[in-house]
């Protein structure tokens, strides 16, 4: 494997079904509150302001924030991307009252599937994850346009390393995460990202909590679908 294959492998494995099934638990409950200093409620207010009945979740950790929010719409429909299967299985079954439809898939590559287009998009938590520099995520970005409609929503939050005030606690975890390889956010900072959400959507929003940087942004446009 290549080094970046590599990362991303190390950054998705952490989310067995045992890590799974206590998640909401440790980093929900207690990281979210306390280390990271962005309560979950944020985040799960966020939802409630952007996400749409016609909605795709990008890295979908445990489906919390989708079992939670409130969709405009009594049946939305509900799409779940994630390279990890294990939390692709955990999110679907536990928001299976929306009848997901899941897609395996590596948000760092093209999606050569002809998905149907989306009104909102949500990344939650996934930035932080992936290697390179935010510019370098930020591909991610040009391989989501295809599946948006234009007008659509592209929402989500992210841990930021630099230009944050962290804690103690916050220092630690992040420097033990990024060593493990869980997280790759040790250059990722609020410039970076507003840069990057600039170059690749309009109406952008950004906030800070705590360590977390709660963002979003609209495609006005329609834009061409990357080279394969």
């Amino acid at each position: 494997m290549t080094s970046t294959t590599e990362q991303i492998a190390a950054g998705q494995a952490a989310y067995t079904k045992r890590t799974l099934s206590v998640y909401d638990i440790v980093v929900l409950g207690i990281s979210n509150r306390f280390i990271w200093r962005c309560p979950s409620s944020e985040i799960l207010r966020y939802y409630d302001e952007c996400v749409s009945g016609n909605h795709l979740d990008v890295g979908v950790g445990t489906g919390y924030f989708l079992d939670h929010c409130q969709f405009p719409s009594q049946s939305p429909r509900v799409a779940l991307m994630d390279l990890n299967a294990n939390s692709l299985e955990f999110a679907s079954h536990r928001i299976s009252r929306y009848s997901p439809e899941t897609y395996r898939q590596n948000i760092l590559e093209p999606i050569a599937t002809d998905i149907p287009k989306f009104e909102s998009v949500g990344v939650n938590y996934l930035l932080h994850c992936l290697p390179g520099s935010i510019a370098e995520k930020a591909v991610l970005f040009d391989h989501l346009h295809p599946l948006m409609n234009p007008g659509a929503t592209l929402f989500g939050s992210t841990i930021l390393h630099n230009g944050v005030r962290k804690n103690r606690a916050a220092v630690r975890l992040m420097k033990f995460y990024n060593r493990k390889g869980i997280f790759s956010n040790s250059g990722d900072d609020l410039k970076s990202l507003e840069q990057s959400l600039h170059e690749h959507l309009d109406d952008i929003s950004v906030r800070v909590v705590g360590c977390v940087a709660l963002f979003s942004g609209r495609l006005q446009q329609a834009r061409p679908r990357p080279e394969q």
